[in-house]
């Protein structure tokens, strides 16, 4: 791993969107997920260009420091490092191993995979955690669904946590951690929550409730 990421800060992982819900911006999500009890947020902007997401990046960084949770910035690495954010997150597509390079050996880099053997390569890119699409979702259609089993395969085979994302709320999201993961993340289960720190904390309390007092990891 790059960095001593501890497991419990993925218990909660919201992704934000500023496309799903009219008016709901990513600034807003954010208030939200860590009024809420997130214990980590995810810019997820493919909307914006590098030039319009870098100030965002910086000011939703600044607020989950100052909350206590990490801050990921999907995809875009250089934005990631040059926003401050604790690290980014890439796909199979997005050349996991020079994001590891970009990054520096002290941020965290999450790598989506799909199977045991996507797993170990991401280990050996530098991946601090793992993401494993649990169940179709229309925010994520080209993300190939793995179901519970093989998010407990993925989780088996790596030492790595796991998230769990993908058609993830309050009421399954227990299922998801007893097949292995360490935390879930989700994007309408809050964004498109008529109430979105309600749709949070009970996001947080199921989760907590699953992992027990030992807690993930």
């Amino acid at each position: 791993m790059g960095t001593r990421l501890d497991p419990h800060s993925l218990r909660v992982y919201v992704v934000t969107s500023g496309t799903l819900v009219p008016g709901l911006g990513h600034r807003e999500i954010v208030a939200a997920a860590i009024e809420g009890g997130a214990t980590a947020i995810q810019l997820r902007a493919p909307e914006l260009d590098d030039v319009a997401l870098l100030p965002l990046a910086r000011e939703i960084a600044g607020a989950c420091r100052d909350a206590g949770i990490l801050c990921i910035v999907n995809d875009r690495v250089d934005v990631a490092v040059s926003a401050g954010a604790d690290g980014a997150h890439v796909g199979q597509g997005d050349a996991p191993g020079a994001a590891r390079a970009s990054l520096g050996p002290d941020r965290v880099l999450g790598i989506s995979v799909r199977d045991a053997d996507e797993a170990r390569t991401a280990a050996a890119a530098g991946a601090d955690y793992l993401g494993v699409t649990v169940w179709s979702t229309a925010t994520k259609p080209g993300a190939e669904a793995a179901g519970l089993d093989g998010l407990s395969d993925v989780a088996g085979s790596s030492p790595l946590p796991v998230v769990g994302i993908g058609g993830i709320d309050q009421t399954n999201a227990p299922a998801v951690i007893r097949a292995g993961a360490a935390g879930v993340a989700v994007i309408s289960a809050v964004v498109a929550a008529i109430e979105p720190v309600t749709a949070t904390r009970a996001l947080r309390d199921a989760v907590d409730r699953a992992l027990g007092p030992g807690g993930a990891g």
